[in-house]
């Protein structure tokens, strides 16, 4: 926790470490705090399924949360995030990527760009003002994408054991008689604890769309403030692709947060406080800019 260091302990925050955050970290919550857990809501495109959302009106800078790879927006991080958010009075918001949770869609036929277009959807039209982007996993990589294509509507961004170029890097790094294996059967089988089955079933075609989006080759030209936060014991997505992106990203504000017993989730007691104070810590950075 030393890693982040606060000016300030609002007494937003406060009431929340000491309060609300714990309930929101219990799995037996009061009956009182479900009265003020947001409502699904769900935004219509035309002719792409709709996104279901919750959403907190509040104070800017806003906040964002963009979930991992076959998760949603229900998961203790999100959770956390909202009843913080509510303490303090800042707006949030949390959705469900295309085929994911509540969203309608098939999660087999979405792609990388697919998920981009709805977070780029999400702010654009239910977002007012610059957010601060918190990515979870792929939803890290989708933070970067966004913020290089809606640097206006980006405040800072809070990476959660990202996973940038993730699925593309891991399988290119694959010996070639196995990627020879898998492009012939045209889909990639990646062992995961985290899916029902014990596997995620990756096509080819969601790979080589995958590749248009990589990011890691290049600078990557962001310039708001960046957290990256990674566990050391991540056995999901390594720890030196924080790394990599800290290096790449153009922001001279530019912080690296290691946890040594952090997993993937990140969603422990700790992790989570350590989250919440990073954001603190930003929005008393950005609000004292202005």
């Amino acid at each position: 926790m030393a890693a982040v260091s606060l000016r300030s302990c609002r007494r937003g925050l406060s009431h929340f470490l000491t309060n609300a955050g714990l309930t929101a970290l219990s799995s037996n919550r009061m009956e009182g705090d479900r009265r003020h857990k947001s409502t699904v809501q769900y935004a219509s495109r035309p002719d792409l399924p709709k996104l279901a959302y919750r959403k907190v009106k509040g104070k800017s800078p806003g906040v964002v949360f963009l979930p991992g790879f076959a998760s949603n927006m229900n998961g203790q991080k999100a959770e956390a995030l909202e009843e913080f958010c509510r303490s303090l009075g800042h707006s949030y918001l949390r959705f469900d990527y295309t085929g994911h949770g509540a969203s309608e869609g098939v999660l087999a036929e979405g792609t990388i760009g697919t998920w981009k277009k709805d977070v780029l959807f999400v702010l654009d039209e239910l977002t007012e003002g610059p957010q601060i982007l918190v990515g979870s996993s792929i939803g890290g990589w989708l933070m970067l994408l966004a913020a290089i294509a809606r640097p206006e509507k980006t405040a800072a961004l809070v990476g959660i054991a990202t996973a940038a170029d993730h699925f593309v890097t891991s399988f290119n790094s694959l010996p070639l008689e196995t990627r020879k294996e898998f492009e012939e059967k045209g889909e990639w089988t990646v062992p995961s604890k985290h899916s029902e089955g014990g596997v995620f079933k990756i096509s080819l075609n969601f790979l080589r769309e995958a590749e248009n989006h990589c990011v890691l080759h290049s600078p990557i030209p962001v310039t708001c403030p960046v957290r990256l936060i990674h566990g050391l014991k991540d056995e999901d997505v390594p720890w030196h692709i924080s790394m990599q992106v800290g290096e790449r990203i153009l922001s001279q504000d530019v912080d690296i947060i290691l946890r040594r017993h952090g997993q993937h989730r990140m969603s422990d007691k700790d992790d989570i406080k350590l989250m919440v104070y990073t954001i603190d810590d930003l929005i008393d950075k950005l609000t004292t800019l202005v």
